[in-house]
């Protein structure tokens, strides 16, 4: 009982989460010629942000330890309702790049902790729709901002009224904390009765880390799925606007339909991982995404257009959660928190710097080659994942035969 509310309230995390993630992408159309900034400065703010997650990822496992789960996650939330109503007070670009700090330092330390304790406790649909519920966040917020900009408000109103919607749930989340206590105490009494292994964590240092199996691949292609994410969802809109002469507010909207495209397929991951395995669910999401990427480099109109956005997100939307569920059966249940957090940092470091990257080279040669960027990363991300399948079962293998000749 005690596990089930305490998913809900993880649930409710993360759609806090995912409210700040899409809400640059789909308000800049409108927020740069109202500054009067060069479009590709999205890329900057968005690296900075990003830049605080790495950050506070890598130093998660400290954090976590120190603090527990429960106040990480609120203090985590509380730093970005902070942050976001900064961004609705700002008027220049550097007041953006201050308030960006803490949004992106909130992010870090809570993902790498909520992805850990459902990787460990719940099953793979319970990830799915983890996630799913991120895509809420992430789909809420640029409709609500598209609202504002479709009835002449500026883009400081739709962050004000995310800011408000963030602020009530760290109200929730700290109404809650004392679940977490009894979370806590249960695993521990759960542990102490040897039936909860998994409680067992081990430390290890970044460079141990890096001679696990499998883990440098692993570690590409967290970075290659949040390239290709973040760059979409980043540059999207802007794509659709310079490329496809649609207007900013019909932009936002369909940043909204991308991230609806991720929510609407990891809900429906989450029946589906009943029948496939994590694996599986992997190779059919890139399958997803490339065709996607087809749709939307075609010169076919505007609702091929549209159909490859929505691909791209339901694409999307199996991969991550399938990857992060993995991390325990990959590296093993004693070493999870350790590598989650390195995992959550180089899928940041794919997030700062490959849209900042997009929009220098897009400045330069235009924005419609962005289908060809995202689709060269796809095709990273879909090496490492298949040489990292490969490494962990050669160390299974390894393992089993082991213990087999021990036997004997």
């Amino acid at each position: 009982m005690v596990l089930t509310v305490l998913l809900i309230i993880i649930y409710l995390a993360f759609i806090s989460l995912g409210l700040p993630d899409s809400l640059l992408g789909a308000a800049w159309p409108s927020m740069y010629p109202s500054m009067g900034l060069p479009i590709s400065y999205a890329g900057i703010v968005s690296m900075i942000i990003a830049g605080g997650t790495i950050v506070s990822s890598l130093f998660s496992d400290k954090t976590i330890r120190k603090f527990g789960t429960g106040y990480v996650t609120v203090i985590s939330v509380l730093m970005t309702a902070v942050a976001l109503l900064g961004f609705s007070i700002s008027n220049g670009f550097y007041s953006l790049c201050l308030f960006a700090i803490p949004l992106g330092l909130g992010a870090g330390s809570v993902d790498a902790a909520l992805n850990n304790f459902v990787a460990l406790k719940y099953k793979a649909k319970h990830m799915s729709w983890l996630h799913s519920f991120w895509g809420v966040g992430a789909m809420t917020s640029p409709m609500i901002m598209s609202y504002f900009l479709e009835r002449g408000a500026i883009f400081q109103s739709g962050y004000r009224s995310v800011a408000l919607i963030q602020f009530a749930l760290v109200l929730i989340l700290l109404l809650t904390l004392p679940i977490w206590k009894k979370a806590t105490s249960l695993n521990h009494t759960q542990h102490d009765n040897g039936n909860a292994s998994d409680e067992v964590q081990k430390v290890l240092s970044k460079k141990e880390l890096l001679k696990l199996p499998g883990a440098k691949h692993a570690l590409i292609a967290f970075f290659g799925y949040c390239s290709i994410e973040a760059t979409t969802g980043l540059w999207g809109s802007s794509f659709v606007t310079i490329v496809h002469g649609i207007s900013a507010e019909t932009a936002a909207k369909w940043a909204a339909l991308f991230y609806g495209g991720i929510t609407f397929g990891r809900f429906v991951s989450g029946f589906v991982t009943l029948k496939l395995n994590n694996r599986q669910m992997i190779r059919l999401g890139e399958f997803f995404i490339a065709a996607g990427i087809v749709l939307i480099m075609l010169p076919t109109g505007q609702t091929a257009l549209f159909i490859g956005l929505l691909m791209i997100g339901v694409g999307c939307a199996p991969i991550y959660p399938s990857l992060l569920h993995e991390t325990p059966v990959n590296f093993g249940e004693e070493y999870s928190q350790s590598i989650m957090g390195v995992q959550m940092a180089c899928a940041y470091v794919g997030s700062t710097f490959m849209p900042l990257l997009f929009g220098i080279f897009a400045s330069h040669f235009g924005y419609s080659l962005m289908p060809f960027f995202i689709g060269s990363i796809l095709v990273l991300m879909f090496v490492m994942i298949e040489i990292l399948n490969k490494r962990v079962d050669a160390k299974n293998e390894m393992m089993a035969s082991s213990k087999s000749a021990f036997r004997f």
